[in-house]
């Protein structure tokens, strides 16, 4: 973390006891409940990461040492939580969670009084207050107050329910593998889908914070297990999700598994139907395919940098109702305009019971482009100086630098190079309507931002 920053692209996040510290926890707390004000009511949990309950704890004493009221819901997904401070009336709340990221990680996300997080203007705010010590503590007799904060996810559950066909899900007798990544993923989606009549058989259910089945980044090449299982027991639906539950990766019938863009371009298409010149946001880590399959359904685009955070306040700001993220992120308004993977599952069962149709022949309808994905490692303080000189390298050719440095080609490929907010890492997004393509771009760019770093 730099001198002046605690935020990356999706809240704090750091190596437990190294770089976030419950020390520095008891401070953001602090911080948060003097942004917010004495007397205000904040919801608060966590995911199942070991080093949950001892953040948890920090926060909240910083939280009452600034007059600030601790609603605790405990273990509960992202999105369950960020529900409940809307549907609970809340001035805002605190997870504690570090998504995707390795055991060893935690962090911590500000949720403001919509569902969702605090702008990247509020952040400062934030950071100002913790980096000037410019703390309110309340006085002995205006202390904060912690009260436990019951049925979170099941009032998550029950909602989302309402945005989708019920009746007609059921019919179909769908049969789903949920791969909850022995975290919160387990509590609320599997109860969903039997409540909507799916036949449901989960794996990587028990809560375990050192994620014995698979790291808690849903990749496909982390997934065989769930593929496996699809295949063997004739399941319709795979559903994998991360950490705290926001993002959903999908497997078809054939064991299949899509990155996000594929299964998010099946919603559009099926929203746009409904929604015709509906406005659609994603980050420009994005496929080509979003672009394609708003075009041909006539809505409109907003391209925008890679962050949930950003995605949900430019949907806020253009008052649209669907944004996606190629990483399984997808954010449906009528419901909250944040990621929320139990509700993209609910969606996508919607879709399959409406049309008919199998996740396989859903995707088939699709253009064709192929995802790769690779990453480098990259200290904090070598990540502005590599953009730098990446750009400079391609700045004669198709370029745009909204986030990172993306490159298109004339024969309709594409890559992304972007810093990661959230890790010491580069990642490089490619992709090409032929395979190998999308690898060759992949390790071509690897090796150039290898030569380059080696110099820098």
């Amino acid at each position: 973390m730099s001198a002046r920053k605690l935020f990356g692209t999706n809240g704090i996040r750091g190596l437990v006891n190294v770089e976030l510290t419950p020390e520095m926890a008891i401070r953001v707390g602090l911080a948060i409940g003097t942004f917010f004000g004495k007397g205000k009511n904040l919801i608060l949990g966590f995911d199942a990461r070991t080093s949950g309950p001892l953040f948890a704890k920090a926060v909240t004493s910083g939280l009452i040492s600034s007059g600030c009221n601790v609603y605790f819901a405990g273990l509960a997904s992202t999105p369950a939580l960020q529900f409940a401070v809307k549907n609970q009336s809340l001035d805002g709340g605190i997870i504690i969670s570090a998504s995707h990221n390795p055991p060893e990680y935690n962090g911590i996300k500000v949720i403001w009084s919509d569902g969702i997080e605090t702008s990247h203007e509020q952040e400062t705010e934030i950071e100002n207050i913790y980096f000037d010590n410019d703390f309110v503590y309340a006085p002995w007799n205006q202390l904060g107050e912690k009260r436990e904060l019951l049925n979170v996810n099941e009032q998550y559950k029950d909602a989302i329910k309402t945005h989708v066909d019920t009746q007609k899900i059921t019919s179909k007798n769908f049969h789903v593998v949920v791969d909850a990544a022995n975290s919160v993923g387990g509590i609320a989606c599997p109860a969903l889908l039997r409540e909507l009549g799916c036949k449901v058989t989960t794996i990587n259910a028990n809560i375990d914070g050192t994620f014995p089945g698979r790291l808690p980044e849903p990749r496909p090449e982390s997934l065989g297990v769930l593929s496996k299982t699809v295949q063997a027991i004739g399941a319709d639906l795979g559903v994998a999700f991360d950490g705290d539950a926001d993002r959903s990766i999908f497997c078809d019938g054939n064991g299949t598994i899509y990155w996000g863009d594929k299964t998010f371009a099946v919603v559009i298409k099926q929203y746009l139907l409904k929604n015709p010149g509906a406005k659609i946001v994603t980050p420009v880590s994005s496929s080509t395919l979003i672009k394609d399959t708003v075009d041909e359904g006539r809505g409109q685009l907003i391209w925008t940098k890679v962050g949930s955070v950003t995605v949900s306040q430019t949907m806020k700001a253009e008052n649209a109702n669907l944004g996606g993220e190629e990483n399984g992120g997808v954010f449906f308004r009528s419901h909250q305009a944040v990621r929320d993977g139990a509700m993209t599952t609910a969606l996508l069962l919607n879709i399959m019971a409406e049309t008919d149709k199998s996740l396989t022949q859903l995707i088939a309808e699709q253009p064709q482009y192929f995802l790769e994905k690779g990453k480098i490692e990259c200290f904090d303080n070598k990540k502005e100086a590599l953009q730098q000189k990446i750009y400079e390298q391609v700045k004669t050719q198709n370029v745009s630098t909204i986030d990172g440095v993306k490159i298109w080609f004339n024969d309709g490929s594409a890559i992304l190079i972007r810093p990661s907010g959230t890790e010491p890492v580069f990642r490089l997004y490619a992709e090409a309507k032929d395979p190998a393509k999308a690898l060759k771009l992949v390790e071509s760019y690897t090796e150039k931002l290898k030569e380059i770093l080696s110099t820098l």
